[in-house]
């Protein structure tokens, strides 16, 4: 495991990572999309139905605004396996045009799926890499 001061490219080229939040006793970990703006992460809370409750994510972001990231390449052949830990500070912001062009050009799915009013910007504070073996 090496430390790193930024995520490496196929981590932030990847199109899901995994959000750890502490709701005070546990952790809670939601599959998430995410890209890179102004060297943050943002995770959007888009238009698509959810449960009608607000979001325990945002929720434990405004008790506890450390957060973790964890982005991994799973492979059958085991010599490829890597992951990338990305922790920082969270905080729930109002989505504005410059993440909602930087989501619409990482994934093409916007086109047809509403990106809503708030999204979580995360300032990275370390990251964390590890894969199998050495690549050139």
């Amino acid at each position: 495991m090496s430390p790193a001061s930024t995520p490496p490219a196929w981590a932030l080229e990847s199109a899901v990572a995994r959000l750890a939040t502490i709701d005070g006793v546990r952790p809670h970990v939601v599959p998430v999309v995410f890209c890179e703006l102004d060297g943050a992460l943002v995770i959007p809370i888009d238009g698509k139905p959810k449960s009608g409750a607000r979001l325990k994510r945002l929720t434990n972001i405004e008790r506890n605004p450390a957060v973790a990231i964890l982005i991994d390449r799973y492979s059958d052949d085991w010599s490829e396996l890597r992951w990338t830990r990305i922790d920082g500070i969270a905080e729930v912001v109002a989505t504005n045009d410059g993440i909602r062009d930087a989501l619409a050009a990482k994934y093409p799915q916007y086109a047809h799926v509403e990106i809503g009013t708030t999204s979580i910007r995360i300032t990275i504070e370390g990251v964390r890499t590890w894969q199998a073996k050495e690549r050139p």
